[in-house]
């Protein structure tokens, strides 16, 4: 259970001028052949193509505790399993928990984690448990061992990505009704060719130097992110392949991407893999290039503890979730799913924060750090609450409530405000109000 703090830490007022120094990491967290991909919801590996990676960068500012910024090629990391990562990671970094930003890339061809699902719902349906228990630790080792040198200088920078993101959610010409959904992949319909509707165009890029040497770079984008998968194959996909394509260590994050996807631009042909990660990887490149580099200046995270509600109804009671879950003619698929929501049924039952918001803020800038997956208004209302300062959101942190959609969003239906979204049209206001109080 989270106790609600809201935490602020600054470089001692003698300090003539704040020094960092900042250590990466880098490990391969791709399961065995026969485990679980995207917790049962599609075909179990078979083989990997590409490794899986989990990859971030450990800040040690001046003054303060260390901050750890990680990004795992995983579908989702929820409940028991997202508190595990942070606090196995903050022991390695000597540092606290609510200083570790931990987020899955949600690729869907990768594992969940979900360690409260899984005691629900034993024999690997919800993911390879103790590979990823493993995995954790391994990812602790290497923060342990990477050798911190020092930054001299930071930039921030973006770039349109062209083709690549367009909203999942088509409405009726009022804007009041779901029509169609538009999802990753989009064929044989109308609506796939419909405008690009509300998205954050913008790739987002965080980098650190040493004078003229480039240290590390973090990437924030908004989009689903895959072209296709399903068929057993481990693989990072276009964002993964863009990312290991640029030269020198570079981190990926996604956005609040929840209703954001490529089906615009995709129609599912294996090809259309590597068009999109050149789009991606263009973005990248481009932001770089115009990328200013500034002194290393100011660094404070904040965290502040909300309480996100189940969300009412029958179909999301306990004796619903459970008559699925217990049910010997429920599939795996079923089972899992069952088991996570019960999961997070339990962790909202249990008093007080059930959410950790954190914000990084270096000077004036804002990197926001959401759970779920997030639809894309909360990145945009993220970045008016800072009246034209740089910021990003990585989102997909804690998956316990899976979608979030907006207030709005509710009546208006759909997928993502369908079963598969957790919480009800209240979470909205409780998100914003405890973002703002990040930032302030």
């Amino acid at each position: 259970m989270w106790t609600r703090r809201h935490l602020f830490f600054a470089a001692p007022a003698f300090a003539a001028r704040p020094t960092l120094r900042i250590s990466t990491f880098s490990v391969d967290v791709t399961p065995p052949a026969g485990s679980a991909l995207c917790y049962s919801l599609v075909a179990p590996a078979e083989r990997m193509e590409r490794p899986l990676l989990a990859k971030g960068v450990v800040l040690y500012p001046s003054g303060q505790a260390p901050v750890v910024l990680c990004a795992v090629d995983w579908l989702g990391i929820g409940g028991e399993s997202h508190r595990g990562w942070r606090e196995t990671l903050a022991l390695s970094a000597r540092t606290t928990a609510d200083r570790v930003m931990v987020h899955t890339v949600h690729q869907h061809d990768a594992p969940g984690d979900d360690d409260g699902a899984a005691r629900l719902a034993p024999g690997g349906i919800v993911g390879p448990a103790e590979f990823c228990q493993a995995a954790r630790g391994r990812v602790a080792a290497a923060i342990r061992g990477a050798r911190p040198v020092v930054a001299t200088h930071w930039s921030l920078s973006q770039a349109t990505v062209e083709k690549v993101a367009s909203n999942r959610r088509i409405l009726s010409p009022d804007g009041k009704t779901f029509v169609f959904q538009r999802f990753t992949a989009c064929r044989n319909s109308v609506y796939c060719g419909a405008p690009e509707g509300v998205i954050d165009p913008l790739l987002k890029t965080l980098s650190f130097w040493d004078g003229e040497r480039p240290l590390a770079s973090l990437h924030y984008y908004a989009t689903h992110p895959m072209s296709f998968y399903g068929k057993g194959v481990m693989h990072p996909d276009f964002v993964g392949l863009a990312r290991e394509s640029m030269p020198g260590f570079h981190v990926y994050f996604t956005g609040a991407a929840g209703n954001i996807g490529a089906g615009k631009y995709n129609d599912g042909a294996p090809g259309n893999r590597e068009v999109l990660a050149s789009r991606i990887a263009a973005a990248m490149k481009q932001s770089l290039a115009t990328a200013r580099r500034e002194a290393v200046g100011r660094i404070s995270v904040k965290s502040e503890g909300v309480r996100l509600a189940h969300r009412t109804g029958v179909e999301f009671s306990e004796g619903a979730i459970r008559g699925v879950l217990e049910n010997p003619k429920s599939s795996a698929r079923e089972r899992a799913s069952s088991a996570r929501y019960l999961a997070w049924w339990q962790q909202c039952q249990q008093r007080g924060p059930n959410i950790l918001l954190q914000t990084l803020r270096l000077n004036e800038a804002g990197l926001f750090h959401f759970p779920g997956e997030a639809f894309v208004e909360y990145q945009l209302a993220g970045a008016r609450e800072l009246r034209g300062q740089w910021t990003a959101m990585a989102a997909y942190g804690d998956y316990g409530p899976m979608y979030i959609g907006t207030a709005a969003a509710y009546p208006e239906k759909g997928y993502e405000t369908s079963i598969v979204s957790r919480v009800g049209h209240e979470a909205e206001a409780v998100l914003l109000d405890g973002l703002r109080r990040t930032i302030s």
